[in-house]
Formats: structure tokens, C-alpha cells, sequence
């Protein structure tokens, strides 16, 4: 529970934080003067004022900042500092200022992105199991150990890579074009129709059931007991089995169920060690089940063996597709809001903190890469939702100043009041949503 808190908080403050650094930048830029920046909320612990005035502070909730800026001149102002309140500048400067934060949160996004495909991440091969026979794939002509290389012309490396190429199509339907390398080294090409999928946060896997899921992994020995029947046969970490008895290409569970069947009988194992195949023969010593039945064990833990690529690109495509991953991103999450609007898509999908800090939590174990993801993917969340036309959200703001540019004045005060109630009220309907599915999520 502490680790998962740790890594919610340190995401949030970072993301809300170089959201607010969007703001003061610009604001800076355009001569405003900053009062205060502060990294987190509540009680000051430490403060330091710079050359132009700013209060930089560290206070001690570290779930973000904000930033406060002189909106209106204090009376005795002189015309110089009068000049820097926020409300004295320009319609455009305004809308520069207000936009810069969800501008940052999406900078920021493209950027994690392109730092991981700099780095390069180890990801599953995009080598595709036997589809059921009525699926999808499977009217399409894809067939066990077929790998995705290219989904509608855009070429993919791993298993992660195809997944995302295919997720508009599968959740909102559409037609989507694989190029398919064969088993056998043949290329191929498969079309897939999909019709829009059934959006659901604890749902069935829309991949799975149109037939596209990875190729099942080959056990994989990880560690062998001393002494053991698997010792004895030769058996050793690494090896990775791909023959047990008559079984060829055997998963994990149907290895364990063979080897259960021949307690006390010679049983050949075939295995792939340094990259050649290798036979031997293990006696599984008989023991007692828990019901009672005499089973077969050999001694040896087993693992997953997937194929993995490691994918990484120079510096000029990683940014280049850092920023098309941001932009798909932005317009998949759009394409969601407007679903979810029309009733196409559940509102269960809403997600809020405790979601939000669970997912931060899971990826932080995962690893770093997998955390440098969730990071730009929730960059990217706060940088739609503050884009929102929402009164009390920047996009809110810009609303306003769009009816301003129209009308050639600011609205009137009431208007301006009138809209703050309303999206107090919508953000508070939208807050106690999310709320109610992150609790839902957790009793259930």
C-alpha cells in the first residue's frame, strides 16, 4: 500500500507540476508577475524568493502545485507593475498563458514517449496463437505462429506495437490491413473487419475474441532441486522444453499434467540448450496428491519462454513517433468521451484516483519502462481533461475567451458566475462518478 501511495504521488505531483511550470513559463513570456509557484499544497515547509519576485515554495501535500499569479493591480500599483497583472494583458497573451498547461502535459507526454523508444523496451513478439474457428482472425486466414509485422501500412516490431496499431479499429470497428510473416517465412497479407467492440473496464479482451492473442509461451526451466529426478536426468536452468513424451510443443500446464502421469516411468524430454535440441529420459518420482492419487514429479521450476524483441529507434523517429503516439492518444481519448456521451461506450470506463493510484502502483513493479508509460499516458489524460470546454478548467477559460474575441468584449460578470456554478456542478457530477466506479472496482 505504501509503494503504491509513493508512486501516485510522485506521479501526480511531477504531472501536475510541469503542467503549472506550462503556466508560469508563458505567463513570464508575456510579463506577468508570478506571486507564488508552489510544488504541492498545504503548509509551506520551505520557501525562496527569486529576483523577480516569485515565491518558489515547497509545501506538504506533494499531490501537485499550482501557480498564483497578480490577476488584477493593487491599489498604489504604479503603471509598470500595473501592467504585469494577468487581466491587463491582451486577449491573445490571455489564451496563451491558459493554454500553456495542457500544452505541457502533452510536451511532456511526447517526450516520455520518445525517451522509451530511445532507450528501447523488451516487449513479446507479435506471434499469434491458433485462432477459434469462428473468430475473426480465423475467417481471415491467420494461422499458429503467423507474426504481425505491419497493421494498415505501418510497420511494428512487437506484440505492444500491434496492439496499439489495431485499437481503434477493435473497439470502434473498422477494417484494418496485417501484413503477416508465415511460420515458414512466407509474407502474406490479411484483411480483418471488425465490428465495434463492447467497452467495458473488467470486460473480455476484444483482441482475444477476434481471435488475435500471443502465441502460447514454451515452458522454460528456471531452477532445479538438488538431488532431484530432473538433476539426475541432466535437466538444467535454461533449457527450454519442446517435447515431452508424445506431447510436441508442449505448454507449461500440459508438461506438468504428462509428467504427473508417469510417476516411476521413463519419460523423454526433448529441450533446446544453446540453441540445439537435446533428448533426455526422466524417472518422475511418485508421490502422493492431495487426493490421494500417486502423481509424477521431477523436481524442476518451470517459466515462460516468450520470444521478445528489443524495440528501439534513433533519436529523430523516436521523437517522431513520441509525438504520434501523443496525438493518437489525445484522438483516441476524444473518440472515447464522444462515445461514451452518445451511450456507445459504458461510463464505467471513468476512472478516478484510487484507479489512477492502483495502475500507478502495478506499473512502479513492472518496471520502469512500464511506469515512464503510465506517466505519459496520464500526462496526456490531464492534458485532454483540461482542455475540456468546462467552466473552472483552462479549456473552460478558453471558452471564454473565444465568446470575447467573438463579441469584441469579456462577457458579463453574471455570465462569468453563472458558468462557475455550472462547472463546479460538472465537475462535481463527474468527480462522484469516477469515485463510484474506482469503489465498485474495489468491493467487487
Amino acid at each position: 500500500m505504501l509503494f503504491t501511495l509513493l508512486a501516485f504521488a510522485i506521479a501526480l505531483g511531477v504531472l501536475i507540476t510541469f503542467h503549472e511550470l506550462g503556466h508560469y513559463w508563458v505567463a513570464r513570456l508575456c510579463g506577468v508577475r508570478v506571486l507564488r509557484f508552489s510544488v504541492g499544497f498545504g503548509k509551506v515547509l520551505a520557501r525562496r524568493t527569486d529576483r523577480h519576485g516569485t515565491e518558489w515554495a515547497l509545501s506538504a501535500i506533494p499531490l501537485g502545485g499550482y501557480v498564483k499569479m497578480l490577476d488584477d493591480p493593487q491599489p498604489g500599483d504604479d503603471s509598470a507593475m500595473a501592467e504585469q497583472a494577468f487581466n491587463r494583458k491582451n486577449l491573445k497573451q490571455r489564451s496563451a498563458i491558459v493554454l500553456a498547461g495542457p500544452v505541457a502535459n502533452l510536451v511532456l507526454a511526447a517526450l516520455l514517449y520518445a525517451g522509451l523508444n530511445l532507450a528501447g523496451t523488451s516487449e513479446p513478439a507479435a506471434i499469434l496463437a491458433a485462432p477459434p474457428p469462428s473468430s475473426i482472425a480465423a475467417q481471415a486466414g491467420i494461422l499458429a505462429g503467423d507474426r504481425i509485422t505491419a497493421v494498415n501500412q505501418q510497420a511494428v516490431q512487437s506484440w505492444n506495437e500491434a496492439r496499439w496499431q489495431l485499437l481503434d479499429a477493435i473497439t470502434g470497428g473498422g477494417q484494418a490491413q496485417l501484413q503477416i510473416e508465415t511460420a515458414n517465412g512466407l509474407q502474406r497479407e490479411r484483411s480483418l473487419q471488425f465490428a465495434p467492440g463492447d467497452v467495458e473496464p473488467d470486460g473480455a479482451d476484444l483482441m482475444a475474441e477476434a481471435g488475435l492473442s500471443l502465441a502460447a509461451p514454451k515452458p522454460k526451466v528456471t531452477a532445479v532441486n538438488p538431488g532431484e529426478p530432473g538433476e539426475q536426468a541432466g535437466l538444467a536452468a535454461g533449457d527450454v522444453v519442446i517435447r515431452v513424451g508424445e506431447l510436441d510443443q508442449p505448454t507449461a500446464g500440459a508438461m506438468v499434467e504428462e509428467v504427473k502421469k508417469h510417476a516411476d516411468q521413463p519419460l523423454s524430454i526433448t529441450v533446446l540448450r544453446d540453441g540445439a535440441p537435446t533428448t533426455l529420459t526422466v524417472v518422475p518420482q511418485a508421490q502422493s496428491g492431495q487426493d490421494g492419487q500417486t502423481i509424477g514429479r521431477i523436481g524442476v521450476m518451470l517459466g515462460a519462454d516468450f520470444p521478445m524483441v528489443m524495440v528501439r529507434y534513433g533519436l529523430l523517429d523516436s521523437l517522431t513517433r513520441g509525438v504520434s503516439r501523443t496525438i493518437d492518444t489525445v484522438w483516441f481519448s476524444l473518440k472515447m468521451m464522444g462515445r461514451m456521451i452518445v451511450g456507445d461506450v459504458s461510463l464505467r470506463n471513468v476512472s478516478g484516483p484510487v484507479t489512477i493510484a492502483d495502475y500507478a502502483g502495478q506499473t512502479a513493479r513492472i518496471g520502469f519502462a512500464a511506469y515512464i508509460g503510465f506517466l505519459a499516458l496520464i500526462s496526456v489524460s490531464i492534458g485532454v481533461l483540461n482542455l475540456l470546454p468546462i467552466p473552472m478548467l483552462d479549456g473552460g477559460h478558453l471558452m471564454y475567451y473565444i465568446i470575447e474575441a467573438v463579441r469584441g468584449r469579456p462577457i458579463p460578470e453574471k455570465w462569468h458566475e453563472n458558468g462557475q456554478r455550472i462547472g463546479l456542478g460538472l465537475l462535481a457530477a463527474l468527480m462522484s462518478l469516477a469515485f463510484f466506479n474506482d469503489f465498485s472496482r474495489l468491493f467487487s
